[in-house]
C-alpha cells in the first residue's frame, strides 16, 4: 500500500544500505568497541605511552638511544593493535557467534574483513599521531632522510597487514581462551626478543641474522632508520615475503564459526 503526505511517497522501501556505507558503519562500530575495551586501551595506548615517557625522560641514565627509541615504541604500538588486540577480539567474536550473526546481515564476509581492517587501521593511525605528538612534546627530534619516509610508510602498511593476517589465522583456529593467552604471550616475546623494541644490533651476533628476517624486526628497523636518517630498503623485501605467507595462512586457517 502506498502512503503519501502532501505529495511525498512514504511507501516502505526495505533494503540494504549501499555497500560503502555498510562497511564504514561497521568499521565505526568496530573501532568504538575497541577503544571502549580496557584491555585494548592498555595495549594500544597505556603501555606505549608509559614506555615512551620513561624512555625519553630516564633513557639517558641507562644508556638508551633516545634518538630512535620513540620509533621503537611506534612499532610496538602498531604490533599491539594489529596483532594482539585483533586476535583477541576476533577470537571472542567467534566464540559468542558474533561473526555468524553478522554474516546473516547484508554485510558480506568481505565487508566484515574490510570493516575490521579500516577500524584497526584508524586506531593504528591514531596511535601513531598521538605517540608522535607526545614524543615531540618530550623533545624528540628525528632527522629522517627524504627517501626513507615513503619506505617507512610502505613498511608500516606491509607490517600491519601481515600482523593482521597472523592474528586472524590464530583467532580463526583456536578457542577464544587459548587465543587470549597465546596472543599475549606472543606479544611479550616479540616485544622483548623480536627486534621490535630492542634494535637487532643490540642482540648477540649469532641471533642478528635470524632476527633480521622477522617481520617485527623489519618494521622496527625501518622506523628506526627513519628516525636516524638512514635509508634502509631491505625490510621491505622481508615484509613483502612475510605478507605472502601470512595471506595464505589466514585464508587457510581462518574459520567464521567456533
Amino acid at each position: 500500500m502506498t502512503a503519501t503526505v502532501e505529495g511525498l511517497d512514504l511507501t516502505p522501501a526495505a533494503g540494504a544500505a549501499p555497500r560503502g556505507r555498510r562497511i564504514l558503519r561497521h568499521a565505526a562500530i568496530e573501532a568504538s568497541l575497541l577503544v571502549r575495551n580496557g584491555e585494548q586501551l592498555l595495549l594500544a595506548l597505556v603501555i606505549p605511552f608509559g614506555l615512551l615517557i620513561a624512555g625519553l625522560v630516564f633513557g639517558d641514565r641507562v644508556g638508551l638511544d633516545v634518538a630512535v627509541f620513540p620509533a621503537s615504541v611506534l612499532a610496538l604500538a602498531l604490533w599491539s593493535t594489529t596483532f594482539t588486540s585483533l586476535a583477541i577480539s576476533t577470537g571472542f567474536e567467534r566464540r559468542y557467534g558474533v561473526l555468524e550473526r553478522l554474516v546473516a546481515t547484508p554485510l558480506t564476509r568481505g565487508d566484515l574483513v574490510t570493516g575490521k581492517a579500516l577500524a584497526n587501521g584508524a586506531i593504528a593511525l591514531g596511535q601513531v599521531v598521538l605517540l608522535t605528538v607526545a614524543a615531540f612534546a618530550l623533545g624528540w627530534r628525528p632527522a629522517p632522510a627524504a627517501l626513507q619516509i615513503p619506505i617507512a610508510v610502505v613498511a608500516a602498511l606491509l607490517a600491519v597487514t601481515t600482523f593482521a593476517c597472523f592474528a586472524l589465522a590464530l583467532a580463526g583456529r583456536l578457542r577464544a581462551e587459548a587465543t587470549l593467552g597465546l596472543a599475549n604471550l606472543i606479544y611479550l616475546l616479540v616485544a622483548v626478543g623480536g627486534g621490535l623494541v630492542i634494535p637487532v644490533a643490540a642482540h648477540p651476533a649469532w641471533a642478528q641474522p635470524v632476527l633480521a628476517l622477522l617481520p617485527s624486526a623489519a618494521l622496527g628497523e625501518s622506523l628506526r632508520a627513519l628516525a636516524s636518517g638512514i635509508v634502509a630498503p631491505l625490510p621491505l623485501v622481508v615484509l613483502a615475503a612475510w605478507l605472502v605467507v601470512a595471506l595464505v595462512l589466514a585464508r587457510k586457517a581462518f574459520r567464521w564459526t567456533s
